[in-house]
């Protein structure tokens, strides 16, 4: 099973940032390949943003600009839900967050749990 390493947490739009540092070919088998490293294609060497996604909430502006520092903003899903990962808006994987142990003790990641056939969408 492959794990992502997550880079960054953007509070305000609820979503997990990272950045895909392996060269990964989205399959639908449970397992991702690596690409070639193929110096001839420009396209193997350029990073790509994924962004994932652990729920969505929809508080009134009312309820949004009262809001303070320690306050609790509740998603529509839970912690054992698995989340949703996108390349811009298309949904490319779905998976667990896990915590990293060893030297990277303490890093959010996700276990990637289903992959997308990047030609017929996730099942």
């Amino acid at each position: 099973t492959a794990v992502i390493w997550l880079k960054k947490f953007d509070l305000l739009s609820k979503h997990l940032s990272i950045q895909l540092e392996g060269k990964f070919h989205m399959s639908s088998s449970a397992e991702p390949t690596h690409l070639a490293a193929d110096q001839s294609n420009p396209f193997v060497s350029v990073p790509i943003e994924i962004v994932v996604s652990v729920g969505k909430a929809r508080p009134l502006i009312r309820d949004l600009v009262e809001m303070g520092e320690n306050a609790v903003l509740i998603l529509d899903k839970r912690v054992e839900d698995p989340v949703d990962l996108f390349v811009g808006d298309r949904l490319i994987a779905r998976g667990q967050l896990e915590e990293m142990n060893g030297e990277n003790s303490g890093q959010l990641a996700v276990r990637l749990t289903e992959i997308a056939n990047l030609q017929n969408g996730l099942g």
